[in-house]
């Protein structure tokens, strides 16, 4: 008996932790999302055989006003380099409001004709 009250507490535990570990990132602003547009830029290195190229970056801005990128979600494998070095620590404008809060911004990166 006194085994399974430890089971319990232990998934119930475990439930909670699993939980609050789910995290819902926000869109940016539109002036840290212009700000973020104007680092990547226009010229695109690398190929993509599609007239554009999607992307969905995750970041966050820490204490010092850089960008933190957590994670780029893309079927194209240079973007992930690319963005990353693009904007992986560097400055904008943009005030945390709240310190972790994390950014989810779509991006689509054309062909240039």
């Amino acid at each position: 008996m006194k085994k399974l009250k430890i089971l319990v507490l232990a998934i119930a535990l475990f439930a909670m932790n699993a939980s609050a570990a789910i995290i819902d990132p926000v869109t940016p602003t539109s002036k840290l999302r212009a700000e973020v547009a104007e680092l990547i830029g226009t010229e695109c290195p690398f190929e993509f055989d599609q007239d554009a190229c999607t992307a969905e970056v995750l970041f966050t801005v820490n204490h010092k006003n850089e960008i933190v990128v957590i994670s780029v979600t893309s079927k194209n494998p240079g973007a992930d380099s690319y963005i990353k070095s693009k904007i992986n620590y560097k400055k904008v404008n943009h005030r945390v409001k709240k310190e972790g809060t994390l950014y989810i911004l779509p991006l689509r990166i054309q062909k240039s004709s």
